[in-house]
Order: structure tokens, then C-alpha cells, then sequence
């Protein structure tokens, strides 16, 4: 969707710049951010910014920049808000801070500007914040939804089968799990899951094949 106020190809060119500085340099990017925020560089600045922190793993700040960034787009009607959301949710939930995480992205979902793959992706990282505070009822619901919106995403079907074997929904887990196991067959966490599901329905000897597939 176009930004209520494009910015201008100029200042595009600057933000590619940066982010690329960002992968290579983290430090002088945050630099070139800082220097660009005080010029005016209002919302892509602060991304950059956000972007720079991640390389360097600081998610803290990451938060912070990507959540700045958010609530000028916001303030600006820019449709580039939900996306900035997402990327402070993520950076949030990186940062072990689930509730400011599930926050960030009840504010990106609320916009209503993601769709598709975009809002599937969002549901399931609530869904992950979700189940860091224990609230399995909603991680249960944005579960349902991400599997409706991104079905071929096998983190979905491994998280579904999580949280199913979590609640004691066994039957539930073990189809999730396979739905999983179709997309990821080489995927570690996949067999472990799988491991952990069989273990738990007694059967002893599928768990072992899947964790020593794992291995």
C-alpha cells in the first residue's frame, strides 16, 4: 500500500544506503541514522536506526527505534506503521519482553493495512508472544488464524502442535505435527516435537526414531 506521504526517491536512496551500512558496519550506520534523524530524516531514519541495533543484536533499543518509527509513521497516516509494528514486536519478543511484544503487534493487526501472507506472519508472532505469557486461549486463536492465512508455513503447524500437546490435545498435536513434518522433513525442532507427541501417546519407539532423527 502507498504511504499516505511517499517519500521522496532521495530519501529512499539514503534509507538502501543505510540499511546496507547497517549489514557491514552496524556502528556507523547508527551514526549515519543519528545524523539523518537530527536532519529530518523522521521515519526511515529511525528504522534504519532499528535495523542497525538488530545486526548488533541490542534488541532493547531495536524496540525502541522500530517502535518510534511506528507510532511517527502513525502519527503521519503513512500505511508503513503496521509493517514498523511487526518489526518492534519481533525485536521485543527477541528481547524477552513478550507483553510490550503482543502490544506491537495488536497495534499492527488493528491497522488492518496487512493482508495475506503480511497478517498470517503477524498472527502467528502474537501467537508466540501469546504463549510466552502463558495465554494459551489467544495463542490458540491467532494460531487458527496464521494457519488459515500463510498453511504452508511449517513454523505454524510445529507451533499449532506445541501449544495442542501443551493443552492436552493430543489428537490435535499429532496431525499438526505431520502437517509440519510434510513441509520441514529435515527440520531438527520438527522431530523433536514429533518425539516429544509420540512420547507422550505411548509410543515409545516413534519417539526415539524421531529424536534420533533430531540428532
Amino acid at each position: 500500500a502507498a504511504a499516505a506521504n511517499p517519500p521522496s526517491d532521495a530519501a529512499e536512496a539514503r534509507f538502501a544506503a543505510c540499511v546496507s551500512l547497517s549489514e557491514k558496519d552496524p556502528a556507523k550506520a547508527l551514526d549515519e541514522a543519528g545524523a539523518w534523524q537530527i536532519a529530518g530524516g523522521g521515519v526511515l531514519a529511525r528504522q534504519c536506526a532499528g535495523l542497525a541495533y538488530a545486526t548488533q543484536k541490542r534488541w532493547l533499543p531495536a524496540a525502541t527505534a522500530f517502535q518510534q518509527a511506528a507510532e511517527e509513521a502513525e502519527r503521519n497516516h503513512d500505511s508503513r506503521a503496521a509493517r514498523l509494528w511487526v518489526q518492534a514486536g519481533n525485536a521485543s519478543l527477541a528481547a524477552g519482553e513478550s507483553a510490550k511484544a503482543r502490544s506491537a503487534f495488536d497495534a499492527a493487526l488493528a491497522s488492518d493495512m496487512l493482508k495475506g501472507a503480511e497478517a498470517g506472519e503477524a498472527h502467528l508472532d502474537r501467537a508466540r508472544a501469546a504463549a510466552l505469557l502463558k495465554d494459551n486461549v489467544a495463542a490458540r486463536t491467532d494460531l487458527d488464524a496464521a494457519l488459515k492465512l500463510v498453511p504452508e508455513d511449517p513454523l505454524a503447524w510445529l507451533l499449532s502442535a506445541t501449544l495442542a500437546r501443551k493443552m492436552e490435545d493430543l489428537p490435535r498435536a499429532r496431525k499438526d505435527i505431520a502437517e509440519a513434518a510434510q513441509r520441514a522433513p529435515d527440520e531438527a525442532s520438527v522431530a523433536v516435537e514429533a518425539g516429544n507427541i509420540a512420547m507422550l501417546s505411548g509410543a515409545t519407539a516413534a519417539a526415539r526414531t524421531a529424536w534420533e532423527a533430531a540428532v
